[in-house]
């Protein structure tokens, strides 16, 4: 079973928060929680949150039919960041023209599987 968290219209670039979840994608929980707490990003903190929110799935004892899981155990095997809908906004330039600014959002997904998920799934 694997548990998932989103966070969709991140007003954040997803180009700015690609490589924060390359670089915990793999990981397990726990490890990945520790890379992001130290990261000086602001898109470290939303991909933190969204973490948090995926352990805390994965925590629920209503959501598992009465099992809970440590994040010991747990294993960020996808962190995918995809491009939202882009705001279009324009500034007044010289002369009267117009400048457009893209304001840019993501939607930041993380899914966890259990480390014995994951050994059966290799052993198959």
């Amino acid at each position: 079973m694997s548990f998932q968290a989103t966070h969709r219209y991140a007003r954040i670039s997803s180009r700015k928060v690609r490589p924060l979840a390359d670089l915990v994608r793999g990981k397990f929980a726990d490890e990945a929680l520790d890379l992001l707490k130290y990261q000086p990003h602001r898109g470290a903190r939303m991909l933190e949150k969204v973490l948090r929110s995926a352990v805390g799935n994965a925590q629920d004892p209503d959501q598992n039919k009465g099992v809970t899981h440590n994040p010991e155990s747990l294993v960020v095997v996808d962190a995918r960041i995809d491009g939202g809908p882009t705001f279009k906004r324009i500034r007044p330039r010289a002369r009267g023209m117009a400048f457009g600014i893209l304001r840019r959002t993501a939607h930041i997904t993380v899914v966890l599987k259990t480390l014995d998920e994951l050994a059966e799934g290799a052993a198959e």
